[in-house]
């Protein structure tokens, strides 16, 4: 067990949990590193079928830990290049692994928190949950975290957020519907790994299959989206001799 992250088993659910509290889960170079381990992890494991990402203490995650970007940004230029490169690994794993990860935010989930939220595949939100970039305000900008957001609200809301000292509570984002539903801060972690059972409760063959074309085809083309679901169709011809569902 690595101390900047935790883990936790139930159900077939494995539960990630940020654990640098007293930084609000500030997310540095070795915690980012140890929670993409620990995705790919989850995702090798035959027995985890769904994953919980949550953060000890008050907050989510505060974003980056701005001591070690301002020191990164200071002299080498290829260690900023690195780090930028490790948050993208970072954001690109959790639509390209094939388990569902559910996001349980609370306190605050800003900047890279924010991003990270939002790269989840649902989101549980605490009623407390303040949801927003305040890059500008430290003179740097969102950018890794910035292609999620676009994609998943609107584009004024999303400007706002990056552009204004906006922050999303959670009963406003899951009336936006960038959360599934908003609970009792006390409650997100139970409430998120509910969700996650269900889903676990699915087809492993199904359940990955399933996030692998909706991913794929949200950018493409209404033809060319339409193959893919036709050529998904076609393989789950194959799926009757897989392992039932046990829902």
């Amino acid at each position: 067990m690595n101390e900047l992250l935790t883990e936790d088993r139930a159900d077939g659910v494995r539960i990630l949990t940020l654990n640098r509290p007293a930084k609000h889960n500030a997310l540095n170079t070795a915690l980012t590193r140890a929670l993409l381990e620990a995705l790919h992890s989850a995702n090798h494991d035959g027995e985890c079928r769904a994953i919980v990402l949550a953060g000890a203490g008050r907050s989510f995650c505060a974003g980056a830990d701005t001591s070690e970007f301002s020191a990164l940004a200071a002299d080498d230029p290829q260690l900023a290049l690195d780090r930028a490169d490790l948050t993208t690994r970072l954001h690109a794993a959790f639509t390209a692994i094939d388990k569902p990860v559910v996001a349980a935010v609370q306190g605050n989930a800003l900047g890279g928190g924010a991003g990270l939220a939002l790269a989840c595949d649902l989101m549980v939100a605490a009623e407390n949950m303040r949801l927003g970039y305040p890059e500008l305000r430290h003179g740097i900008v969102a950018a890794v975290v910035m292609a999620n957001l676009v994609r998943q609200l609107g584009r004024k809301q999303a400007f706002a957020l990056l552009a204004t000292e906006r922050t999303l509570q959670g009963t406003e984002a899951a009336r936006l519907g960038l959360a599934l539903e908003a609970v009792p801060a006390e409650q997100v972690v139970e409430a998120a790994v509910v969700v996650a059972s269900g889903m676990a409760a699915w087809s492993p063959l199904a359940m990955a299959t399933t996030k692998r074309l909706f991913y794929r085809v949200c950018d493409l083309p209404l033809a060319e989206a339409l193959q893919a679901g036709r050529d998904t169709n076609m393989l789950m011809r194959s799926f009757r001799k897989a392992q039932p569902a046990t829902h």
